[in-house]
């Protein structure tokens, strides 16, 4: 029987590279399901309580529109690993942070992506992902602008 602190008291550590490709991974192919069938109540609810809190479904459709109505399908990422551009890092506030791209052809799929611990477990806390032409994103600085109101500022410590 464990008589230590909660999983959800425990300071979280950096997750290894296998754990933050899971992360990220999962969050794109959860957003590529929810931009594919138009319901964003799971994705929603895959989120910290902040991220719930801050998005109805229906804001959640509407911060995807333009993504959603290219119909991409992002589901190629799970053949590749994701490149980090930013990141990871926990910053200050302890946000886990990464930012970054996937290297798909023809259109890369570009990630800024932000997680809080929370029962025991990284939570999406805000999202940015969005889609270049491969030759493009190659060319794109290190640190990418990112347009969505959903994602906090990106800090470095």
């Amino acid at each position: 029987m464990w008589s230590g602190p909660s999983l959800a008291q425990i300071t979280p550590r950096m997750p290894d590279k296998n754990v933050l490709t899971i992360l990220v991974r999962n969050t794109v192919l959860a957003l590529n399901q929810a931009n594919r069938t138009g319901n964003y109540s799971v994705f929603r609810d895959l989120g910290s309580a902040r991220f719930r809190n801050s998005n109805t479904p229906a804001r959640l459709a509407g911060i995807f529109t333009s993504l959603r109505k290219r119909n991409l399908d992002l589901s190629p990422i799970v053949l590749f690993n994701p490149q980090f551009n930013e990141g990871p890092l926990i910053d200050k506030t302890g946000l886990l942070r990464m930012a970054g791209v996937f290297s798909t052809k023809p259109l890369s799929v570009q990630f800024d992506l932000a997680y809080q611990w929370a029962g025991g477990r990284w939570l999406l806390y805000g999202i940015w992902v969005g889609m270049k032409p491969a030759a493009a994103a190659a060319a794109t600085p290190k640190t990418p602008r990112f347009e969505t109101t959903t994602m906090p500022k990106y800090k470095k410590k």
